[in-house]
């Protein structure tokens, strides 16, 4: 646990040093802010129409979107990069087993991703004390607890992907790729098959969160499904050390 601990360390306050980190910090909370105050707005103007007063939703909605571009950017590095530097030998002769490297570079970035989140409970703030008598926290939890997992689960399969190249770059791309298929296109078919459009309905990140999280519906079935793309991912990226350490 101590090396663990010790390389997320590292990677989180690496983040703090990186001019990609700040850029995908500033693009994140700035986005979901504007986002929160064209909401506000809306709602302000057309309050005789307005079917319901603004929830956390408006908050936790586009985070869980921004998430798909944020993830790879965050993540496309964290193994790539020890490759191409040529300091992955120094890790793998290290006293230090290959998951507890993987696990700790996944956790620096889950940390960063959380603090971003942890800064965003401003605009919640701000929501409750617009609203009488205040936003449901339940909403509030449950959204930020689906955040927190699609975080969870995209950063461990970038992690994982990283762990297969030396170029970041293509890190990126294929981690962008993969994130888009399973939030967007993956679902696609089980509309239009008659029969076993439950499994593609099952695989699809983003009804896992919109469908249930983001209303405040929290279930079993929606956190084994993140845990478990978390779980992948971190395997993934434990064989993919692995097989290069025995090359």
């Amino acid at each position: 646990m101590r090396n663990i601990w010790t390389i997320a360390s590292r990677e989180y306050k690496h983040y703090f040093i990186s001019p990609i980190a700040y850029v995908v910090a500033f693009m994140f909370l700035a986005t979901v802010g504007i986002i929160f105050a064209l909401t506000i707005l809306n709602a302000n103007q057309s309050a005789l129409y307005y079917p319901s007063a603004p929830d956390a939703s408006s908050v936790t909605g586009p985070m869980a979107f921004l998430l798909l571009l944020a993830s790879p950017a965050l993540t496309m590095r964290l193994l790539a990069d020890e490759q191409r530097m040529g300091t992955m030998e120094l890790l793998l002769t290290a006293p230090l087993r290959d998951w507890e490297l993987v696990l700790g570079k996944w956790l620096g970035a889950f940390l960063f991703i959380a603090s971003l989140a942890g800064a965003s409970l401003i605009f919640p703030l701000i929501l409750n004390f617009l609203i009488d008598p205040g936003i449901d926290k339940g909403i509030l939890f449950a959204g930020y607890l689906g955040v927190l997992l699609v975080a969870a689960s995209m950063l461990g399969l970038g992690v994982g992907i990283s762990a297969m190249f030396s170029n970041q770059v293509a890190a990126f791309f294929v981690s962008l790729v993969i994130f888009v298929v399973m939030w967007w296109l993956i679902g696609v078919p089980a509309s239009l098959l008659p029969n076993g459009g439950e499994v593609f309905r099952y695989l699809d990140m983003a009804s896992h969160f919109y469908e249930t999280m983001i209303r405040g519906v929290i279930t079993l079935a929606d956190i084994v499904y993140y845990l478990s793309l978390t779980a992948l991912g971190l395997f993934t990226g434990t064989i993919a050390v692995e097989i290069r350490r025995w090359r």
